[in-house]
């Protein structure tokens, strides 16, 4: 896809995700949004492009870092329960409960018994939440065995990108089928009628971005709300107030006059 295409339909597509976020401030809705996928699939930046221009006090992103010790000793869903929204809010969660069903399940991090469990007991979870107001969306990013590695390559020789990697996500190159079956086996009990996943080709990046956007407000009974009628006033007249001198404040360097 080329740049200049992308970019329009983009800005095109954030102008309306301002639409929702108004339509959710004002109806008191509370919206969630689930990204899953493998690593490197692209979830991090479908969901930059989704909150670029929403209000953060309205959208946010819950990316839970590794369990507590306390927290492992709770309900599997408390720690996750504390994030969703109130009303007015957006909740968009860079991986969320379903950890359990994939990285935790594959890599040995939880018994067999807990992934049972959740299996179980998520799509009563998440039937409990919409049943109480929540609207839920789910998208699973879809990427190939070659262009996660090529992206895993890139994230190696490039130092903003290196932080990305993991021990995790290395060794999830070796295990590529195992986290293939689990996928299976959590869509054969999560993808409810009340609940459903949404998968997005993200072998291309930008049209993913694109396709999941779009998707996600088709799903959506938005309208437009009107704007409040602001007018700037006129300045009024100036009273006498002199600026502080310069020289008795401590400024930053202007390294931009530098770069010539």
């Amino acid at each position: 896809m080329r740049r200049t295409v992308y970019e329009a339909e983009l800005r095109r597509l954030q102008a309306e995700l301002v639409k929702v976020q108004e339509w959710v401030r004002v109806e008191g809705i509370r919206l969630v949004v689930v990204f899953e996928g493998r690593d490197a699939a692209g979830k991090g930046s479908a969901i930059k492009r989704i909150t670029e221009h929403l209000n953060p006090r309205v959208a946010r992103i819950a990316a839970l870092p590794a369990p507590t010790g306390r927290e492992r000793t709770q309900w599997y869903f408390q720690r996750y329960a504390a994030h969703l929204p109130a009303a007015g809010e957006i909740v968009l969660f860079d991986r969320s409960w379903y950890n359990r069903a994939g990285v935790e399940h594959v890599m040995g991090f939880c018994t067999p018994e807990e992934h049972h469990r959740f299996l179980r007991q998520c799509p009563q979870f998440e039937r409990m939440l919409v049943d109480d107001g929540v609207l839920l969306r789910k998208y699973w990013f879809s990427v190939g065995d070659a262009e996660q590695e090529r992206r895993f390559r890139r994230r190696l020789d490039d130092p903003m990108r290196r932080w990305k990697l993991s021990p995790v996500d290395v060794d999830s190159i070796t295990r590529w089928e195992d986290y293939s079956r689990a996928k299976d086996e959590m869509f054969v009990h999560t993808d409810t009628t009340e609940c459903p996943w949404y998968v997005v080709d993200s072998d291309d990046k930008r049209r993913a971005r694109l396709n999941t956007i779009a998707h996600l407000l088709s799903t959506l009974p938005y309208y437009e709300v009107e704007p409040p009628d602001f007018h700037l006033p006129a300045r009024p007249t100036p009273t006498g107030y002199r600026r502080t001198d310069r020289a008795l404040q401590t400024y930053v360097p202007d390294h931009a006059a530098s770069l010539g």
